[in-house]
């Protein structure tokens, strides 16, 4: 066991508390639901960044390679000033939704590069510019482009000309649980002797101006270089800031007058230490030196190429005598070498040193992005006691009134997406449970525990609307963790397994009632998350009116029946009871199989014998059906709902196997057009899909086509076909299209800042191996497709998971040239040696060239790519 699995194990048994501090904070709280007390839920313009230095937050916390206590009462970050920025650099900047030409985007440079489960170690970089910020540039160039022009980005206004720029790396190594180590590098890329602000800052987030009789914690000098906390629930801890000649106090308090013109309560704010820092308005900071936020001011002068480092210590040791002593280089030394062991334990194959780095960055990533969330529905629709009660015209998630957040959760990314979304957090599990299981698992506990899940059963989706309907991925994530940590760690935890199968119940539940109108186990789903994959907007009414039979929601709730029913066999092997529950989610199975291929009496199914390919299925309101003949994704999720059956389980479970066999004789029908349930496989194991192997050659023979779906970077999202044949639905004259476009969008769907409509999306890539492998299972060598589709090359389904997986990895990989497709045309990136070994996983990637797109910190499901790493090297 290395020392950082000892370290998870102290934790998981309570002998200490490692997981109490880590990256807990958001990368971008302003313009966010929470903070959103509009009248109309405007939330973008309620609280702009421009609001953000003046006014204390209600709900959470912002910095730049911050960190807090799980609670986050008390806040750690850095911030800085260059002496020509208009404000110090606190918040990473980016684009509101309506300001990006494809939505929110944040234009700014950082990277997670290491970070361990219990956070013992962490690293991070950050590049700040030497010249002036271009706020204003990238404002006003983004929104002059339009939906077919690319971002602007920070490297096109010209402020990394020259290596005109600081690396910032910001590094923390525990010694215990509760004493923290901070290590600041500041490096001068440029060419000149620049001079540099860095200000290493402490706070409390404000809790006490909203509730009434809350107690006020306190932050005061005690030394030179030492600030001491003070929390009623926290208890104390200080700050010791080496070398540290001036500490600046103010109060974490609305600037009140600056926003509102309204006189402050007090002359100390929220922004005073940017105003005496920029302004050098002294009288911004309370020459007491007490407050609820402090900072040490670091004046450095750089020369060019020069490399200086700042030490600092947050501790519960309030009486360390060298806090700088010998053992804050051994402790970093030990714990960067600790995560080294941890990750060769947990990937010990065969890897190049550019897999380690890619896979290395991958995980950091993902566990940087935790963030503490906090959102109580009712109080933030009935306002504070302490505040004016909001007069909300547009009562935004009020039919979730008993939801409490209050947990640190995965996020998809912290500046673009600070908040859960969960299907993403499904994804985010599979390579989270490999280093961590524990957290995956408690993931995946906290979207089905009653305070998150709705009394009818629903799973919330996401902050701006929790009602919104998400692909069911949470069984396959449960299964998955579970399995995972068998694998990695040789433990079972059928605790968890039970406890989410039972609330998955009451989800599966409201699935049946509320998406399967007509009764014929064919669903209505909505969206999911399919962002402008259709050529309609499936969460609201369609301008045909009637309903769409959607082949990808059907598909995702025959995937939703056998993950259910592999966890009820599983939890049969102690409790005899789940044997029926198994028996039922197998009926139910082959009722929804059934519906995929045969809806009621009508003569229009999901699949198309001409196309040999499953489309959706439009319902007009007078009695006309038409397939919607869009070659996307939707018909690939199919693939989806496959699970093998081992001859021995079906020896171990009579009842189940009697039930098996009873349908198997006794309703044909039910399987005709099915995977055969009554030939063995390989191994006599049995196959439960919904594409029997005939269907599969089809669809198969279309996806591994290198001029429909598959690209050289992995399976795109809709058909390249597209790109020379649009879909045209027209009605009443309008022109209703689906192109291919394999980069941004050029639909304002969704508001324009999310593609399906060609690009590679890693999730359901993933979802396709995983799903060949299980169907390998059952055929075996002798089951070849031909890949990529007319070369003359066969393979077996293994071999094609294969294939896929080094396509997806090849994204970020380095190439022949020593280039990286995840970079595109940045020239920075693919071609600086500062710049061209760091990774950033976007939210999507590029149809045909691979190129990074939508969010770029968006880890979370694309972290993906450190499992597939894992396995085509072990």
């Amino acid at each position: 066991m290395t020392a950082e699995e000892k370290r998870l194990e102290e934790d998981r048994t309570r002998k200490a508390y490692w997981r109490r501090w880590g990256p807990y904070l958001a990368e971008r709280q302003w313009g966010t639901v929470r903070e959103d007390y509009s009248s109309y839920g405007t939330a973008w313009d309620y609280f702009p960044h421009d609001h953000a230095r003046s006014r204390a937050y209600r709900w959470g916390e912002d910095g730049i390679a911050g960190i807090s206590d799980n609670h986050q009462r008390l806040c750690f970050a850095i911030a800085l000033w260059n002496g020509s920025d208009p404000i110090v650099k606190e918040r990473l900047f980016g684009l509101s939704g309506p300001e990006g030409n494809h939505g929110e985007d944040v234009k700014e440079y950082y990277f997670y590069l290491d970070n361990t489960p219990s956070h013992a170690y962490m690293k991070y970089l950050y590049k700040y510019p030497q010249k002036a910020f271009p706020y204003t540039q990238l404002v006003q160039e983004n929104q002059r482009r339009g939906y077919r022009d690319p971002e602007f980005e920070l490297v096109d206004t010209g402020v990394f000309d020259n290596n005109e720029y600081f690396d910032v790396f910001v590094e923390y190594a525990k010694a215990s649980d509760e004493d923290i180590l901070i290590q600041i590098t500041v490096v001068n890329q440029g060419n000149e002797t620049k001079n540099l602000h860095i200000l290493p800052t402490l706070w409390f987030r404000n809790t006490w101006s909203w509730e009434e009789n809350a107690k006020k914690p306190i932050l005061r000098k005690s030394q030179s270089n030492v600030i001491d906390a003070f929390h009623p629930t926290l208890g104390q801890r200080c700050l010791y800031c080496e070398n540290a000649k001036t500490l600046l106090f103010t109060e974490n308090e609305t600037n009140y007058e600056r926003l509102f013109g309204i006189k402050n309560y007090s002359p100390y704010v929220k922004d005073g230490i940017n105003d005496c820092i920029v302004n050098n308005q002294t009288e911004a900071v309370n020459p007491e030196q007490i407050g609820t936020k402090a900072a040490a001011d670091y004046e450095l002068t750089i020369g060019a190429g020069e490399t200086q480092i700042l030490r600092l210590r947050l501790t519960d040791n309030t009486e360390l005598l060298e806090p700088f002593g010998t053992d804050f280089e051994v402790i970093f030394h030990q714990r960067k070498q600790e995560a080294d062991e941890f990750y060769q334990r947990i990937s010990p194959g065969n890897f190049s040193e550019d897999d380690r780095n890619v896979q290395r960055q991958a995980f950091a990533s993902l566990l940087w992005t935790k963030q503490y969330y906090h959102y109580v529905v009712e109080d933030w629709l009935n306002g504070d006691p302490n505040q004016p009660p909001p007069e909300r015209q547009y009562q935004r998630n009020q039919e979730w009134m008993h939801l409490y957040n209050d947990d640190i959760i995965s996020m998809p990314d912290k500046w673009e997406f600070p908040w859960f979304a969960a299907w993403d957090l499904a994804f985010h599990t599979i390579p989270l449970a490999r280093i961590d299981p524990d957290f995956a698992k408690r993931q995946l506990d906290r979207l089905t525990r009653e305070w998150y899940m709705h009394p009818n059963g629903q799973i919330p989706a996401y902050e701006w609307h929790f009602s919104d309907v998400n692909p069911p991925v949470h069984a396959w994530g449960t299964w998955r963790v579970y399995q995972i940590e068998q694998e990695v760690y040789g433990r079972g935890d059928t605790d968890f397994l039970e406890r989410v199968f039972q609330k998955l119940l009451l989800n599966f539940t409201w699935w049946v009632n509320r998406k399967d109108n007509n009764g014929n186990n064919v669903f209505q789903g909505g969206f999911l998350g399919l962002d402008n994959i259709g050529i309609f907007d499936r969460s609201y009414e369609l301008p045909t009116g009637g309903h769409i039979d959607q082949s990808d929601g059907t598909s995702w709730m025959g995937m939703y029946c056998l993950n259910m029913l592999a966890m009820a066999l599983e939890l049969a092997k102690n409790n005899p009871t789940y044997e029926d529950i198994a028996s039922k989610f197998f009926e139910h199975f082959l009722y929804i199989a059934d519906g995929m291929n045969h809806i009621g009496e009508t003569n229009i199914h999901l699949w198309d014998d001409t196309d040999q390919f499953f489309y959706d299925v439009l319902h007009l309101p007078h009695g006309a059906r038409h397939h919607l003949k869009v070659r996307s994704m939707v018909g690939l999720v199919p693939l989806f709902a496959v699970e093998t059956l081992e001859q021995n389980t079906l020896e171990r479970f009579p009842g189940f196997r009697q039930r098996f066999e009873w349908f198997i004789n006794n309703r044909p029908n039910l399987q005709k057009n099915i995977a055969c349930l009554e030939i063995p496989g390989i191994g006599a194991r049995r196959l439960l899909a919904i594409v029997n192997p005939e269907k599969l050659k089809s669809i198969l023979q279309r996806m591994l086509d290198e001029t429909e779906f598959l690209s050289p970077y992995g399976i795109r999202s809709v058909s390249k076909y597209h790109a020379d044949h649009p879909y045209i639905f027209e009605i009443d004259g309008q022109p209703y299209r689906v192109d291919y476009e394999p980069a941004e969008s050029t639909s304002g769907m969704f508001g324009g800042n999310s593609n399906w409509r060609g690009p590679v999306w890693f999730p359901m890539n993933y979802l396709i191996i995983e799903s060949l492998q299980k169907l390998y299972r059952y055929l075996g060598d002798e089951f070849k497709v031909e890949c990529p589709t007319r070369s003359g090359q066969f393979m077996n389904l293994t071999e094609v998971a294969t294939e896929l997986s080094h396509r997806l990895m090849r994204i970020f990989l380095k190439n022949g040239t020593n280039h990286r497709p995840v970079h595109g045309g940045n020239y920075l990136f693919q071609t600086d040696p500062h710049w061209r070994d760091l990774i950033l996983f976007y939210e999507y990637f590029h149809g045909d060239n691979g190129a990074g797109l939508g969010a770029n910190h968006q880890t979370g499901w694309t972290g993906l790519v450190a499992s597939l790493i894992r396995n085509c090297n072990s």
